[in-house]
């Protein structure tokens, strides 16, 4: 039989009306996402609209398999390796809705619920992780079998052989993606990097404050707050960095930040507490500094150089999202308060070399002339 024969056949298999049916399925499938975006009022669970999208896949997907199952489908099938290729994707689809429907129902029973940007979100965790893994490994080795007896492969030795070729190609890759998958379950299991904390990031030419977006199964998203964009960093490597996590403070008191300011021996020491107590009141006072007023603020001195002292200025702040910001606008206001109250952040001894560098210029260039 030949293909243009075949075709006429598969064609001829549906009536008018069939074929409308199976049309108007295949346009709802490709459009219910938009559909149930646009009929969702107010924010919505991510995961709940892919399940309801999921769904609506797939009834229109069996309603249009079971229109060519009772037209006669199963006896071409039977006939034509081109109608056994048209089959194929639609069980490589079914088995991805199927792993989805799964993973929706794991990541509810041992996922955390979480409060982010005042709507509920479930996390994963190490538990869900694991089983979604194991979900993805049996969906995988099912649809792979279905896809193999499909193709006509009945004999041990064939399905054997496409089974063994797939086994032997994931073999190979394996370093690859299994240690990102590996390290993936351990952040999750260590609770250190959650999504929607903000952590800093330092290590290999890497040194970022970003937001935990989403710890995936062989990479990690990150927002980068200081220039607002996607960073992505394989589990793998992520690990081998240092992770210092934000949100995760110590005290009840919010995180205990500390900025560093030289100040020149020439300045006394009333002075100075005068002036980090003058900044402490101005940094309460701006609503866009946004510190704990009630937590008593601190300068101490770090260290006394050979230049300058080098004194620390510590406070508290719960909104770590912000903490950018919140260091951009108390350094900003401290320079404005150094200018009034006459209090030099810049090393005294340096400026006087630079200085003497300048004179001595002017001194050459005119013996010069």
């Amino acid at each position: 039989m030949s293909i243009k024969d075949i075709t006429l056949q598969f064609i001829q298999l549906l009536s008018l009306t069939d074929w409308i049916q199976v049309g108007l399925c295949l346009l709802f499938a490709i459009t219910c996402g938009r559909i149930i975006k646009a009929l969702s009022r107010g924010p919505q669970d991510i995961l709940l609209q892919r399940l309801q999208i999921q769904i609506v896949r797939l009834v229109s997907l069996m309603y249009g398999l079971s229109i060519f199952y009772l037209s006669g489908f199963a006896d071409l099938l039977e006939q034509s390796w081109i109608v056994r290729l048209v089959v194929v994707p639609g069980i490589v689809y079914l088995t991805h809705l199927v792993y989805a429907l799964l993973s929706f129902f794991i990541n509810r029973r041992f996922g955390r619920k979480k409060l982010v940007d005042g709507r509920s979100i479930y996390r994963e965790t190490y538990s869900s992780r694991a089983l979604t893994i194991l979900t993805s490994i049996f969906c995988t080795v099912v649809g792979l079998i279905s896809v193999v007896q499909v193709l006509g492969f009945q004999s041990l030795l064939e399905a054997g052989s496409v089974i063994g070729f797939i086994g032997v190609l994931l073999a190979l890759t394996q370093s690859s993606w299994a240690p990102d998958i590996i390290s993936g379950l351990i952040i999750l299991n260590s609770s250190f990097a959650e999504e929607d904390d903000v952590v800093q990031i330092k290590g290999s030419g890497i040194n970022l404050v970003g937001v935990v977006f989403k710890t995936k199964m062989f990479h990690t998203e990150l927002l980068d707050l200081a220039n607002n964009h996607r960073v992505m960093i394989r589990n793998a490597k992520l690990r081998d960095l240092e992770i210092q996590s934000l949100s995760k403070f110590a005290s009840a008191k919010g995180l205990r930040e500390q900025l560093l300011f030289n100040i020149g021996y020439d300045v006394p020491t009333a002075q100075v507490h005068a002036f980090f107590k003058e900044l402490e009141v101005q940094a309460i006072a701006q609503a866009d500094i946004l510190v704990e007023a009630q937590q008593p603020f601190e300068c101490k001195v770090l260290d006394t150089g050979d230049n300058a002292v080098s004194w620390c200025f510590f406070y508290y702040t719960k909104d770590v999202k912000t903490l950018l910001r919140t260091r951009q606008n108390i350094r900003e206001l401290a320079l404005k308060l150094s200018q009034e109250m006459g209090v030099a952040l810049a090393t005294p001894a340096l400026l006087d070399v630079t200085k003497r560098q300048e004179v001595s210029g002017v001194v050459d260039m005119g013996l010069a002339d």
